[in-house]
C-alpha cells in the first residue's frame, strides 16, 4: 500500500465522520475529513493522493455529482461510496460512474478497511503504469521515422530480412536500426523492446 496515501472522508454526519476517522487513524491511515462534497472540492488544490470515502446521499451534493465534478476536473482518486439500504440503486449508479466499491450500512470495520486498502493499492499500481507508459511514449517519440518502421516490423515478429525487403533497405541497415532502437529505448533484449511496444498499445485502449 502507498505509504503517503491519504483517506479523504466525506460525510455530512458529524458522528459518522468522527467514528470512521477514529477507526482509520487507529488502523494506521492518514485521514482528512470534510463535512460536504463542496468542502472537499474547495480543498482540491491541497488534496494528497490516496482514496475518497464518501456518503452517497448528502444534502448539498450527492456522491454521483461529486464523481461528475471529479471527472470534469481530471481527478483520478478512487472513490468508495457508503450507502444506506434504500440508496443501493444510487450506489450502483455511482459504480457505473467509476466508483471502485460501495459499502451498505451497517458494514464491518474490516470490510471498510479492506476496501480502502484495495482501492489505494489499485490506484498506486495504475499510477506506476501511467508513469511507465509516459516514459516509453517519450522514448518512442524521439525515434526517427525509419526506426519506428523497423520497430513495427520487429513487433510484428518479422525477421530482419523481411523487414529489409519491405522497407527496401539492406539487412545490415535493419541490424543497425535495431541496435539503435535497443539503445534509445533502454531495452535489455528484443523481448523487452516488444514488451514496451505492447505496453503502449494496451495503454491506448
Amino acid at each position: 500500500m502507498a505509504r503517503d496515501a491519504v483517506v479523504h472522508l466525506i460525510d455530512d454526519d458529524d458522528a459518522v465522520r468522527q467514528a470512521v476517522a477514529f477507526l482509520l487513524t487507529t488502523s494506521g491511515f492518514a485521514v482528512r475529513v470534510y463535512e460536504s462534497a463542496p468542502a472537499f472540492l474547495d480543498a482540491l488544490p491541497t488534496v494528497q493522493p490516496g482514496c475518497i470515502v464518501t456518503d452517497v446521499r448528502m444534502p448539498e451534493m450527492d456522491g454521483l455529482e461529486l464523481q461528475r465534478q471529479l471527472k470534469t476536473r481530471g481527478i483520478g482518486l478512487p472513490v468508495i461510496v457508503i450507502t444506506g439500504h434504500g440508496d443501493v440503486p444510487l450506489a450502483v449508479e455511482a459504480m457505473k460512474a467509476g466508483a471502485v466499491d460501495f459499502l451498505e450500512k451497517p458494514f464491518s470495520d474490516d470490510k471498510l478497511l479492506s476496501a480502502i486498502r484495495v482501492a489505494i493499492d489499485r490506484h498506486a499500481r495504475e499510477a506506476e503504469r501511467a508513469d511507465e507508459i509516459a516514459a516509453i511514449r517519450s522514448k518512442l517519440e524521439a525515434l526517427s521515422p525509419r526506426e519506428r518502421e523497423v520497430l513495427d516490423g520487429l513487433v510484428a515478429g518479422l525477421p530482419n530480412k523481411t523487414i529489409a525487403y519491405d522497407l527496401k533497405i539492406s539487412a545490415r541497415t535493419v541490424e543497425v536500426h535495431r541496435a539503435n532502437l535497443m539503445a534509445r529505448m533502454g531495452a535489455a533484449s528484443l523481448a523487452d523492446l516488444v514488451r514496451m511496444a505492447f505496453v503502449i498499445r494496451a495503454g491506448l485502449r
